[in-house]
């Protein structure tokens, strides 16, 4: 069974004010995440703006962060996209670095139908010997790979688990069902982690461990120890949080908020753009009410 542990963060990409990759500032803020609880960092993945990166940012990118965290933390490297030979080539350079596994996002656009989920990501894993975890966003992707599909993969050696964010924790409780025990099934949603886990997954993959980490990490850990009392408490007192990292497109506010804590991430690229003041407030407020110290 690969272990990647608990709870991973979804990297943001601090970026300088010419919009340059800052690659000081990642190694710091990727130190930062594991000494508060991450036991692993998703880096160029939705949150991390992969959508604006080359490919040979994002290679430097997973270099740096590898040197800063060493083996304290799994290190897993977003490298899919929605052209199968492009993201088997991608991901043998990131293997070639030294990424300990491999985020395949369902191909966008294209629309593929469950046949054409399926031997996209057995034609990766057929290809590249690393560990694997299937993205499912189909608010981003415009597709949803259903379970049916991930339990066809999960037989595949290098498919090891899934970061599911459909929002939708009947079919989540699905792909926990028709998969096996060591399948990994991360809720790729704050707010439905404890749910997630109530079901059968396996851990988190978070936008609000920036910030909340030690945090997030406790109400794991109460959980997974029979503590649902505490977990709950901590859940629930989260959620504000979780629902400010969101009230915009991701990861503008979540970039805010690690701003606001005294941390460099720097602007987000266009297309998209910088927090407002209205939008400002309303993560300040939603850090302080969860007793997060600012800057």
């Amino acid at each position: 069974m690969t272990k990647f542990g608990r709870l991973l963060t979804a990297m943001v990409t601090p970026f300088n004010d010419d919009y340059s990759v800052n690659y000081q500032a990642s190694a710091e803020l990727a130190k930062r995440l594991v000494e508060n609880g991450s036991d692993g960092l998703v880096v160029a993945g939705s949150t991390g703006e992969a959508a604006t990166m080359t490919q040979t940012e994002k290679l430097k990118l997973f270099a740096s962060v590898l040197d800063a965290v060493g083996d304290k933390a799994a290190v897993i490297a977003g490298t899919g996209s929605n052209d199968t030979k492009a993201t088997i080539e991608f991901t043998r350079e990131a293997a070639k670095v030294g990424v300990h596994g491999a985020l395949l996002v369902g191909p966008y656009y294209n629309k593929p139908p469950q046949e054409g989920f399926y031997q996209h990501f057995k034609a990766i894993a057929e290809a590249i010997d690393l560990p694997m975890l299937v993205y499912n966003v189909p608010g981003r992707t415009g597709t949803n790979i259903l379970p049916a599909t991930i339990e066809r993969l999960a037989a595949l050696k290098n498919i090891v688990g899934v970061k599911e964010s459909s929002g939708n924790l009947e079919q989540i409780a699905e792909v926990v069902r028709c998969t096996s025990k060591d399948f990994l099934v991360y809720s790729g949603d704050d707010a439905l982690a404890l749910p997630t886990f109530a079901v059968g997954g396996s851990g988190l993959i978070s936008v609000a461990a920036h910030v909340a980490g030690k945090e997030l990490k406790e109400m794991i850990t109460a959980f997974f120890s029979g503590n649902m009392e505490k977990a709950q408490a901590l859940h629930l007192s989260l959620l504000p949080l979780f629902k400010a990292m969101f009230i915009t497109a991701n990861p503008i506010p979540v970039k805010k908020a690690v701003a606001l804590t005294g941390l460099n991430a720097g602007p987000v690229r266009l297309p998209l753009v910088n927090a407002t003041k209205e939008e400002t407030e309303k993560i300040q407020k939603a850090l302080l009410d969860a007793g997060i110290k600012l800057a």
